[in-house]
């Protein structure tokens, strides 16, 4: 197949295009290296330029990825993949006030429907998890930063427990999106301590099967939380 000359504005364009067509059928399975680079030069035609270009191209898109001296792997679209290649437009919109707020207020509108799903439905091994979870987050209680992490973590279990991939995929997109920010914030083991509290008070509403109870203390939570974190981005509201 031949694309047209090296300088064709769309060259890159059409081998992105075919190579995305065989990723989504699955001819290149998932987890798999691509061709080598003089294999896909031979075969579109096209220069060592192009095929770099057109690589990076599927790696923007999350559908390949690159490793510096290896051969770029496949991976196949799934909803991480999705929100990967519009990491950067959500982050262009948080330069905005009012797409950091939009985007702070969609996390409690999910979560709030987490923690009611998790307190009506939620199973043993799933409570254990959030156990686990927040017993992990009282020890790292000293060290804010592995605080931080554990913190991500109970919030984590939330998304993954009605066994819906769109859930994790969306959490990974908050924290991803918003750590620059979450990362400025002040902490300190006092402020660590009232974290945790209210993570206690959201788990304590879940195995009493009281969503009512969840519901307020996870948007306490957050909302407290919002303070802290609209000063990173020095918002009024």
């Amino acid at each position: 197949m031949k694309t047209g000359s090296d300088n064709h504005p769309r060259a890159a364009d059409v081998i992105v295009a075919a190579i995305a067509a065989r990723i989504a059928s699955g001819e290149l399975p998932d987890k798999h290296p691509l061709p080598a680079e003089r294999d896909l030069m031979q075969e579109f035609g096209a220069s060592r330029t192009v095929i770099r270009e057109a690589i990076s191209a599927l790696s923007n898109r999350g559908l390949v990825e690159s490793r510096p001296r290896y051969r770029p792997i496949v991976r196949k679209p799934d909803y991480e993949t999705v929100l990967h290649a519009t990491g950067d437009v959500v982050r262009h919109l948080l330069a905005d006030s009012g797409g950091v707020r939009n985007l702070y207020r969609s996390r409690i509108f999910i979560e709030r429907a987490l923690v009611r799903e998790a307190a009506t439905a939620a199973q043993k091994p799933e409570i254990e998890l959030l156990r686990e979870a927040l017993r992990l987050n009282e020890l790292a209680i000293p060290d804010s930063n592995e605080f931080y992490r554990t913190d991500i973590q109970f919030h984590g279990v939330l998304y993954r427990m009605p066994k819906n991939p769109i859930f994790p995929a969306v959490h990974q997109g908050y924290t991803s999106w918003l750590a620059p920010h979450w990362e400025k914030m002040l902490r300190s083991p006092e402020r660590n301590q009232v974290n945790y509290r209210a993570h206690k008070s959201i788990f304590d509403a879940i195995i009493d099967r009281d969503p009512e109870a969840a519901d307020e203390a996870l948007t306490n939570h957050l909302n407290a939380a919002w303070e802290y974190v609209r000063v990173t981005f020095e918002l009024d509201e």
